[in-house]
């Protein structure tokens, strides 16, 4: 494999230095036009194109049971000083709810009907059917009409209720509230205390919060906007203030703009405290302005193509791709770091012909016997890494292919930025400042005599001295490693993307830079405490096909219904439900339901469709919500799930699943668990697996392309799986820390360990084509010189890099957003626990293997 291919590819470079920048210059601008004129679409956290059966159960509900679907949120007003609201509480609360229904932006994304539902309309429909009764009774009586012993409701509006409220005395007021949330006298078939916390009952109700249900109308079914949903939210937050002392929505909207918020924050806070350590590092570590901003403009470089190439290939935008621009800019400061050292090791040495005073080789020879040894050691490292995430393009998920595409193709794009247009430009200046008589002489980072030299000679030693010790060592941390991997989190909630409130230095910070006080982590947590299990319909739901009119189907949703799973997920309407509460509400439809109960347990044992009809004359959109009848056939019918707002998604999904399999076993029917939640677990699970998938293949695909070339190149292809060691290590040790850190390891974070194989595999090459130079060369050199070359060059290189990178990315943990802190935090560890695993153990593998080879030799 020892072609011309590398001297003259390097002699173009540094002899038509002019000719290269204006090659990439020109591919640039065509690559970065396809981020205007290509197609860019975005898209959202773990999107992804799949098919299921909860998908096609999804698509079956969205298309029969449309005019039912609706967004839920949560409106908690602390305003109240007694056990209960009082009168002018309670009116407060129906003014507003008329405000926002007549609000010009809010009103088109609510629901028909009871777009706000809450204690307040319990209380003024009772004291609608209340005036009602006064006027039908000439006695004038002062006490709700009872239905039994039921408080009576009347079906009448927000304006009718206000106006009811306002003409009640203050005891009369006082009475019907109390009979409201009297579990012996609430309304038939309905529950106002889930409006007030947890516990609360008749007299023991507590003094604190209510809470009041918003419904917004579900954009898959209406012409409006997730967007318009989002922003009626957020003008319903901003109103809050002017009718409550203390109030707050919780809803998706409101959670996203946070979540927007605190991001925007954290890169306001972050970007200088970044830039400047950047700065920082990187003067330490090249010691010169010119080459930092050599560096800077490559990376600026490669990021452009990212997005050109991008928008040509009109990938969208999701949270998957969100380590390959970083991984890129870790590449391609190590890419420079390489290109520009191996120049300068170059440059130390004097040449003939060279003006008087100038040391060192012209520009142009420096940069030729630079990057002839460097070359192939990048070509290979970004070769095989490539090919190894291109391996994912056969992945049956889109967003999979997605980012094996993008990785790939950004990795061959860093390497011809950082191997033609950064070193043609470095050749052009040093030229330029040559003939001013400004030579300039810098000395390879970890080269000249210091404290960073000793490190490196003491790394050299150690791998040449204790190389079995080493190895066992990292043994041990790799399979301490892999253990604690065992029991890492790999579940996902979307409340671990909420912001918490940042510490108080923080918020202690100048304006410009402090972040903002979020809360809806707070008011999440509020939500839960105060009222526990309170459900959000719609969220999730279940199926249910075939013989929908049988009894059997009835019991076993009666079963279902009973049923308190770990996570508290509940069914909350069902056409079981729905018949006993039609039953205890009509006279008539309780004897015709009498006929068909068999067994006395309130459920028919026969004829359940003529009950379905009846149904649908007495209460067609609550029936319409459980039950869908076409052509005259009743085809399906459908579970709304209650949800426990903190569990995960896939413990949600278990526990409906379970719910599902429990009616199929009893019933003649097919149950499918789907909604939001269900369909959130099946992506990320399918995701999770496809990505360890993926990296699996990832890593043999690397190991096998290594062999080949390390094969042809050296006739050593036993090295190029030795060199993967050092990165399976380096990543067993990154989530057994994960897991000590508690850092989840999901489809958000499985991404970000994508940079320990690519920048560890990138490490590892640098080492070990090195090492094998320097072994190959005429007269030999001896082990322990050649480790020492290797480090003190090579590894001088990569510590810069990694610091580099390391602390630019690391700075993220500082960040208000979780998954920024996530990100900076598994950012850091994957690199320097990648620079760790080349500069030590990989000497220690490459001297065991040399000692192994000679005793081989000396056998035979």
């Amino acid at each position: 494999m020892r072609s011309n291919l590398s001297p003259r590819y390097a002699t173009f470079v540094a002899r038509r230095s002019g000719w290269a920048v204006i090659a990439v210059a020109v591919l640039t601008g065509v690559v970065v036009a396809g981020a205007v004129l290509g197609d860019r679409v975005a898209g959202d956290i773990g999107e992804v194109s799949m098919r299921s059966p909860a998908h096609e159960a999804r698509d079956v509900i969205e298309a029969t049971y449309a005019s039912t679907q609706h967004i839920d949120s949560y409106i908690i007003v602390r305003d109240g000083a007694e056990r209960l609201p009082g009168m002018a509480a309670v009116l407060r609360g129906l003014r507003f709810q008329a405000a926002i229904t007549s609000h010009p932006e809010i009103a088109p994304t609510l629901v028909a009907t009871d777009a706000v539902k809450g204690l307040e309309n319990f209380v003024g429909r009772a004291a609608c059917a209340m005036e009602a009764e006064k006027v039908a009774d000439e006695s004038g009586a002062s006490l709700p009409r009872q239905e039994g012993t039921r408080v009576a409701q009347a079906d009448c509006d927000l304006h009718a209720q206000i106006s009811a409220v306002e003409r009640l005395a203050e005891a009369e007021f006082r009475a019907l509230i109390a009979a409201v949330v009297d579990p012996a006298t609430a309304p038939a078939g309905s529950n106002p205390r889930r409006f007030l916390p947890v516990g609360a009952e008749g007299e023991d109700v507590p003094r604190g919060p209510r809470a009041m249900l918003l419904s917004q109308r579900n954009p898959n079914s209406a012409p409006i906007s997730m967007e318009e949903v989002r922003r009626a939210q957020l003008r319903i937050d901003a109103m809050l203030s002017d009718w409550f002392d203390g109030a707050f929505i919780h809803g998706e909207g409101v959670a996203k703009a946070e979540s927007t918020r605190a991001v925007a924050d954290s890169f306001r806070l972050i970007t200088p405290i970044a830039l400047v350590l950047l700065a920082v590092v990187l003067t330490l570590t090249l010691r010169d302005p010119w080459d930092i901003a050599l560096t800077l403009l490559g990376v600026v470089v490669v990021v452009l193509w990212l997005q050109g190439l991008q928008g040509w290939l009109a990938i969208p935008s999701t949270s998957i791709l969100i380590a390959v621009p970083f991984l890129l800019v870790g590449l391609g400061v190590d890419y420079a770091l390489h290109v520009l050292m191996r120049y300068r090791e170059a440059g130390e040495t004097p040449a003939e012909g060279l003006a008087d005073g100038i040391q060192g080789p012209a520009p142009r020879d420096a940069m030729t016997r630079g990057l002839l040894p460097v070359l192939p050691a990048l070509g290979i490292a970004a070769v095989s890494t490539a090919i190894g995430f291109l391996a994912n393009i056969f992945s049956p998920l889109e967003s999979i292919r997605d980012f094996a595409l993008i990785s790939g193709l950004g990795i061959l794009a860093t390497l011809l930025v950082f191997t033609s247009f950064v070193p043609a430009l470095k050749v052009l200046l040093e030229t330029f400042l040559q003939k001013r008589g400004r030579a300039r002489r810098r000395h390879a980072l970890g080269r000249a005599p210091g404290l960073l030299n000793r490190l490196l000679l003491a790394a050299a030693y150690a791998g040449v001295r204790w190389p079995w010790r080493v190895s066992f060592l990292a043994l041990v941390l790799a399979v301490a490693g892999f253990v604690a991997a065992l029991g890492i989190d790999t579940s996902f909630k979307r409340t671990d993307f909420q912001p918490s409130k940042a510490p108080s230095w923080l918020r202690s910070l100048p304006a410009p830079l402090a972040p903002a006080d979020y809360s809806v982590k707070d008011n999440f947590a509020y939500l839960l405490d105060h009222f526990g299990l309170i459900a959000r319909p719609m969220e999730a739901e279940i199926l249910l096909r075939g013989d929908v009119t049988s009894p059997e189907m009835l019991q076993a949703i009666e079963a279902v219904s009973l049923r308190a799973t770990r996570n508290g997920t509940f069914v909350t309407a069902s056409p079981a439900g729905l018949i006993r509460m039609a039953a205890r509400s009509d006279a008539d439809f309780a004897a015709a339901l009498a006929e068909r109960d068999d067994d006395g347990d309130g459920l028919p044992d026969r004829d359940v469709a003529t009950l379905y009809d009846q149904l649908f004359t007495l209460s067609p959109d609550r029936a319409a919500e459980v039950l869908y009848r076409g052509e005259g056939v009743y085809q399906s019918a459908r579970l709304p799930i209650g949800l426990l707002l903190n569990a995960s998604v896939q413990d949600i999904a278990t526990d409906i699943s379970a719910l599902a399999s429990i009616i199929e076993e009893r019933a003649p029917v097919r149950a499918v668990a789907t909604g939001r939640p269900v369909l959130s677990a099946k992506v990320q699970s399918a995701l999770f697996a496809t990505l360890v998938e993926g990296f699996a293949i990832t890593l043999i695909v690397i190991a096998a392309l290594l062999a080949v070339l390390y094969g042809m190149r050296w006739h050593a292809p036993g090295v190029g799986p030795l060199l993967l060691l050092p990165v399976v290590v380096a990543l067993a040790c990154l989530l057994g820390l994960m897991r000590l850190l508690g850092i989840p390891f999901n489809s958000e974070t499985v991404v970000i360990t994508s940079l320990a194989i690519g920048i560890g595999v990138d490490y590892s090459v640098h080492i070990g084509e090195r090492f094998l130079s320097a072994r190959a060369r005429v007269g030999g050199v001896s082990l322990h010189d050649a480790m020492q070359e290797v480090l003190t060059g090579t590894g001088g290189a990569l510590l810069g890099s990694a610091v580099t990178t390391a602390c630019g990315f690391g700075v993220l943990a500082l960040a208000t957003s979780p998954p920024l802190q996530r990100f900076g935090l598994v950012t850091g560890m994957s690199i320097l626990l990648a620079l760790l695993a080349s500069v030590v153990l990989l000497p220690s593998l490459l001297v065991l293997r040399e000692r192994w080879l000679s005793v081989r030799a000396q056998v035979q």
